[in-house]
Formats: structure tokens, sequence, C-alpha cells
């Protein structure tokens, strides 16, 4: 009965874990009060450590010039929090995106500026990872 019930609880755990492997890349956030100068994700999934880039955007939904960012472990990270680098009023429309840690001369430091490949966003299926908020 033990050898069942250890091979049962191993198939959990094996089943659980190929399922943490699997999820997709995502950002999940609301449109939120910016006041205190940060921009938040209630969660992102991430496929490998990068970061969580905050860009100015508009009804165009094309990302813009970069506001702020913060730094993401591969997987799922729950509230990450990104320090705005610029003012941001309410009404204005910003677009939280996952972006990788690949490409750029040092590991840890955020070195992207727009259109630049280092430290970029990711593309899975060709298409970026992110949500837009509206600032509060």
């Amino acid at each position: 009965m033990k050898t069942i019930f250890a091979a049962a609880s191993l198939s959990l755990i094996a089943s659980a874990a190929l399922a943490d492997d699997h999820m997709a890349p995502m950002v999940e956030a609301m449109d939120q009060d910016v006041s205190n100068g940060v921009v938040s994700a209630t969660k992102v999934v991430a496929p490998e450590n990068g970061w969580l880039v905050v860009h100015r955007t508009d009804a165009e939904m094309k990302p813009g010039p970069v506001v702020g960012y913060a730094p993401l472990r591969g997987g799922e990270t729950m509230d990450v929090a990104a320090i705005l680098q610029e003012e941001v009023a309410s009404g204005e429309m910003l677009m939280l995106m996952v972006h990788s840690e690949a490409g750029g001369m040092t590991t840890g430091m955020f070195e992207y500026t727009l259109g630049a490949t280092e430290d970029g966003p990711i593309k899975p299926d060709g298409k970026l990872v992110m949500t837009v908020v509206t600032a509060e």
C-alpha cells in the first residue's frame, strides 16, 4: 500500500511540475492609480529570467518609450511592481511587457532602448507578451 501511495504522490508532483513548465507567458494587470510612482502587474509568467517593462502607448497599441521596468524570475511571479522613471498622468495608457535578459552585455542590468535587441521583448509565436492598462 505504501508503494502505491508513494507512486501516486510522485505522479502528482511530476504532473504539477510539468504543468508549471508549460504555463503560457502572460501579463495580468488592471487599470490603476500610479500617483505613487509605481505600476504593478498582479501576475506575470515568463519563460526565463528577464524584465517587466513599462512602455508608453496609445490607441494605436504600439510600444513607445520605456518609462519603467522591474526584474522578473522565470516562471510565475505575483505582484510585480515597476518604479516609474517619468511622470504618468491620469488617463495615459501603459503597456506592461515581458522582455528577455538575453542579448545584453551585462546580466542583471536592463539595457533595452526602443527598437534594440538587447534585453528585447519575448515573442512566442511572433506575438508580444503584454497587457495595456490606463493610469487613473
